[in-house]
This record gives structure tokens, C-alpha cells and sequence, in this order.
């Protein structure tokens, strides 16, 4: 009898454990269920917002040849510029956004005027500047190839915003020949155009 009572205990110890099991179980389900749930609904609340969090943009030189690729990424403090381009002359090139989505051969002049949603003056060094579209210059190396990247607090990906770079129209990204002296009106002195990438 006492051996039946002790075969009892341990069966019913034994359900107890397969309970308590499935009831984890079906609580890490649950939560798996519940992350997969506000995963969804973030990604659709930013698409909602208008929000891209990376564009590429493919840049052209004089004769329209691709001769690298710009990576724009949205991130907390504006919007991360990566440049990766070959076949320029060494030395200090201005480097800007324009402020429409075109690059027509062979001088890139229909990418019109710097970016400036905020009717400011050129130049980094301007009291009254700088434009939106303002960037640092690049360097390029001996071999015509410069990898720089920076970020511009400026403007953003999100799409509606006054300084969005995805308006309608688009915007775009201009290598000068010339370095941008970061004052002189309305360019920087930075000369002809002579690559240009349709930022869409």
C-alpha cells in the first residue's frame, strides 16, 4: 500500500513538472508572437512617417561614366554622406548637394543651385551660412579615388520635411574641380562641375 501511495506521489510530481513545462512553453511562444507583432508595426509606422534609411546614389563623371556610388544613411543627427568615387584629379574637391535631381551631360548645370531650404549664405566659414546643402571638401588621393564619409545634421531622408532630401523633384550630390573656399558667393569658388549622382 505504501509503495502504491509513493508511485502516486511521483506520478502526480511528475504531471506537475509537464504542466509547469508546457505553461513556459506557450509563454516564450507568446512573447516570440508579441516581438515579431511590434517588429511589424514599427516597420510600417516608418514607413507611415516616410522614412528611407538608405539611399545609393550612383555618380557620373563629364562623359557619364559611373565612376563610384554615394551611401546616404538617416541617422539620429541627420543624415550619414559616404562617399567611394574614382577617377578624379589629386588634390581638394568642393563637394555639395544641389537642389534638384538632375544631371544632364556634359556640365551637370540642371542639378541648379546648392540646397538651401533655409535661405542661408554659403559657406561653412559665413556668419550667415551655411547653405543645407554645404559638405566638407573631399581629398583625393594620387590613385583619382577618395573614400570620406560625414555627416550632415542639416538635412534628412524623411520624406514631407521641409530639408527632406527625397522631395519631389529629388535632389543631388556635385563634385567641383576646384576646392570650396567655404565663403565666397553662392559656391565657394569651387569651379566646374565635374561629377554629379540624382539623389531619388
Amino acid at each position: 500500500m505504501e509503495k502504491m501511495k509513493r508511485m502516486i506521489s511521483v506520478l502526480c510530481l511528475f504531471m506537475l513538472i509537464l504542466i509547469v513545462s508546457a505553461c513556459g512553453t506557450s509563454n516564450d511562444n507568446s512573447n516570440e508572437d508579441q516581438a515579431t507583432e511590434t517588429s511589424s508595426l514599427e516597420e510600417v509606422h516608418s514607413e507611415k512617417a516616410g522614412e528611407s534609411s538608405e539611399v545609393h546614389v550612383e555618380m557620373i563623371n563629364t562623359d557619364g561614366d559611373k565612376i563610384g556610388v554615394a551611401t546616404l544613411k538617416q541617422e539620429t543627427d541627420g543624415v550619414n554622406i559616404a562617399i567611394d568615387v574614382a577617377g578624379l584629379s589629386k588634390g581638394t574637391h568642393g563637394f555639395h548637394i544641389h537642389e534638384k535631381g538632375v544631371c544632364e551631360l556634359p556640365d551637370f548645370e540642371s542639378a541648379g543651385d546648392h540646397f538651401n531650404p533655409t535661405d542661408m549664405k554659403h559657406g561653412f566659414d559665413n556668419p550667415e551660412g551655411p547653405h543645407a546643402g554645404d559638405l566638407p571638401n573631399l581629398e583625393v588621393g594620387e590613385d583619382g579615388k577618395v573614400q570620406e564619409s560625414f555627416v550632415n545634421e542639416m538635412v534628412t531622408l524623411k520624406k514631407g520635411e521641409p530639408n527632406s532630401l527625397l522631395r519631389e523633384g529629388g535632389t543631388s550630390l556635385v563634385i567641383h574641380a576646384d576646392p570650396d573656399d567655404n565663403v565666397s558667393q553662392p559656391s565657394g569658388d569651387s569651379g566646374a562641375r565635374i561629377a554629379c549622382g540624382v539623389i531619388k
